[in-house]
């Protein structure tokens, strides 16, 4: 695995993933989770990075991933299982909103389109 790559690709899939969550959450859809007086967008940052990284390891160490469109349909298929994971997760603990759980599980589908995508195509320029 080349470490450079990992980590440029880590910090713009972390990137895209905090400006897709701004759209979605704050703009597209703001009240499917509104934000709390104790947010903390810091961590926030974290987990966009922290989910960046993760698509980048995958991408540059197992599936070798280096465009934009097979990225973008990997990251379809993670950001579908990943959704998917955190609503169960999530709903597990209070009162189940079908249209909440539809939504976020599609918003999850785009970001990780777009997240994958984007470091599909940066490990490409850094080949």
């Amino acid at each position: 695995m080349n470490l450079k790559n990992f980590i440029i690709g880590g910090i713009v899939g972390g990137i895209a993933n905090f400006i897709l969550g701004g759209l979605f959450y704050q703009v597209v859809f703001p009240t499917l989770y509104p934000p709390t007086p104790d947010m903390k967008m810091s961590f926030i940052a974290m987990g966009c990075l922290t989910f960046g990284f993760l698509i980048s390891y995958i991408f540059n160490k197992w599936a070798g991933i280096t465009t934009f469109a097979s990225g973008a349909m990997a990251g379809a298929i993670i950001g579908f299982f990943y959704g998917l994971s955190m609503n169960f997760f999530m709903y597990s603990g209070m009162q189940l909103n079908i249209q909440n759980f539809a939504i976020d599980s599609v918003v999850n589908i785009l970001m990780g389109t777009g997240v994958g995508g984007a470091v599909g195509f940066i490990l490409g320029k850094f080949k």
